[in-house]
């Protein structure tokens, strides 16, 4: 580690310029020679590096969700050519360079943030050996020895003797008590940051296996930090756990503001929106906007989740327009199904009310009851009245059998058997059955 550390020693000078001017103000509060002004101004350290890392923080999130956009064309090349390495390598850049995606600007903070933790680390080695580094003159390093951060000096470290931390005025309990407290926050506070990014900022309808390398990274990470971080100095794991504390907010803060597509955290995100907008009947802030704007240009392209919003803005009677605003709609408007198909803008057509058999009886006898009372009824081609002289009736033999019309009561048996036809289509008869 203290090889490592000397490699980034050029930058050792500006890193401890920055803790003393740090120290400087902290040092007129708590006193110069406490561990609350030393540890604020390391504390301090990584808040300002971190927010000068923030462009590069928006950069890894890109490319992170840029990376899990291409899984499933990365798995396709690697099946395709799995006999040919140098082919899948040539065909993964070919797909980088095309998609404009790097895979290592995942990794820009960390990279980025390496030189300022093993300058520190150089600059609090210094300072437990005993030695003047940067600007820490010999009157700034008897101070910073002194310090103690709840009896654990800055520079000690876990793995200390117990004649080097009786040296710099501390006991050995005090130093392993500490440092184990926190060991286990910051490999706790890695794990729960990967956690999030896992169960929350991940889309879930794609199963790929960059998601099974950020899974087994959640559980490797905090075990690097618990092997590494017993030799870490005190002041060291107050750098890194700040570190983890502010990545850790910093990414509930992405999460929730601005969380992948398709992932629970979108999907609480635009559930929130709508609620809003439902209450407001208006779209707020310029980044709910673009949210909406983006939304609305996916047309069919959509996941279940915007889909799910668009159709609870048009129950509320809401219209998401294509510049992120919306706008009250007074017509029923169509909403989509889980798979973008329209529905709805036409009310369904009713099918009548089937009736019982009571019902229908009832009905009509009614309606036979209101014919009789008619004053002019209408005949009917089957109906006859009985001043009809009888040989009017048709005759029901066909040609070659006997006349009925003339015999006296053909009339009546005519009529009958026209009455029996009205009543229903009568079963056939077998034709075994006699005529």
């Amino acid at each position: 580690m203290d090889t490592i550390a000397s490699l980034f020693s050029f930058i050792t000078t500006p890193v401890s310029w920055v803790i003393v001017q740090f120290h400087s103000v902290y040092g007129k509060i708590f006193g110069p020679d406490t561990g609350w002004a030393w540890g604020l101004s390391i504390v301090s350290l990584v808040i300002l590096i971190r927010i000068c890392l923030i462009p590069l923080f928006v950069k890894q999130i890109k490319a992170t969700r840029a990376m899990q956009t291409l899984q499933p064309e990365m798995k396709k090349i690697q099946e395709r050519y799995k006999s040919d390495k140098q082919r899948q390598s040539e065909e993964m850049m070919k797909l980088y360079k095309e998609s404009g995606t790097n895979p290592l600007s995942s990794c820009l903070p960390i990279l980025a943030q390496s030189p300022f933790f093993f300058a520190l680390y150089h600059v609090l080695n210094g300072i437990a050996t005993g030695k003047t580094i940067g600007v820490i003159d010999q009157g700034l390093l008897e101070s910073a020895r002194k310090a103690h951060i709840f009896g654990a000096p800055l520079a000690a470290k876990f793995t200390d003797s117990a004649d080097k931390v009786a040296s710099l005025n501390a006991s050995l309990t005090d130093v392993r008590v500490v440092t184990a407290i926190m060991i286990v926050l910051m490999s706790a506070s890695q794990f729960f940051t990967q956690r999030q990014l896992m169960t929350k900022n991940v889309d879930t309808t794609v199963k790929t296996p960059f998601m099974q390398q950020q899974k087994m990274l959640m559980y490797v990470f905090p075990v690097m930090f618990a092997v590494f971080g017993i030799n870490f100095p005190v002041g060291v794991l107050v750098y890194w756990l700040t570190t983890n504390v502010w990545t850790m907010g910093q990414q509930m803060f992405v999460i929730r503001r601005n969380p992948t597509p398709g992932s629970k955290a979108q999907a609480a995100f635009l559930e929130r929106l709508q609620k809003q907008i439902s209450h407001n009947k208006k779209v707020r802030g310029r980044g709910n906007t673009n949210v909406i704007k983006a939304i609305v240009a996916k047309g069919r392209d959509r996941n279940e989740f915007e889909r799910k919003f668009i159709n609870g803005l048009t129950k509320a009677g809401l219209a998401a327009q294509a510049d992120g605003t919306v706008v009250e709609s007074e017509s029923t408007v169509a909403t989509e199904t889980e798979d973008g198909t329209p529905t709805g803008g036409a009310p369904k057509r009713q099918q009548p009310k089937r009736q019982s058999k009571a019902q229908r009886q009832s009905a009509t006898t009614q309606g036979a009851g209101a014919a009789k009372d008619d004053d002019s009824p209408a005949k009917t081609s089957l109906e006859k009245t009985a001043d009809e002289p009888a040989d009017a009736a048709p005759n029901t033999k066909q040609a070659g059998g006997n006349k009925q019309g003339n015999k006296p009561g053909a009339g009546q048996r005519s009529r009958a058997k026209s009455g029996q036809q009205r009543k229903g289509q009568q079963r056939p008869k077998h034709p075994s059955s006699k005529k």
